[in-house]
């Protein structure tokens, strides 16, 4: 009797940890566009980005918020987290916080695009699919984190 295969090796992938801030000011909140040369050129999105080794996730979105706008950001509350996996590339770890306090005024460093926007107007903007559930939650989290 021949010998069967083995079972395929299922691997999985840790992901990716990504750090996001929802930035508030007056109501609106502060969304930002990818631009041209970035994957998923013209996405909107919240500012923040990939966590360096040993960093943790509020850590890394104090630090991509002064890298990417130039201001100096309290981290506050954390609004949601999930998972996402675009095609083709690792799962991504999402964490999103509440950021009301900074210092500084944004400074568009390396979007396309940066402006305020009504809570309830952020779905009329073309956002990655991997902050869209937020966005349909945002108003109820924003009034549990206050």
């Amino acid at each position: 009797m021949p010998n069967a295969p083995p079972p395929p090796t299922l691997v999985l992938q840790e992901p990716v940890r990504v750090s996001a801030g929802v930035l508030i000011r007056r109501g609106s909140v502060l969304a930002c566009q990818r631009g041209p040369q970035s994957s998923h050129a013209g996405k909107w999105e919240f500012p923040g980005g990939k966590a360096e080794p040993g960093e943790s996730a509020a850590q890394c979105l104090r630090r991509e918020l002064e890298e990417e706008l130039g201001i100096d950001a309290t981290i506050g509350a954390e609004v949601w987290r999930s998972v996402h996996r675009y095609a083709d590339r690792a799962p991504i770890g999402l964490t999103f916080f509440r950021v009301d306090a900074f210092r500084g005024e944004p400074v568009n460093r390396v979007f396309g695009d940066i402006r305020w926007v009504a809570v309830g107007e952020l779905d009329r903007l073309d956002f990655l699919e991997a902050d869209r559930e937020l966005i349909a939650r945002l108003p109820a989290l924003l009034a549990a984190t206050r």
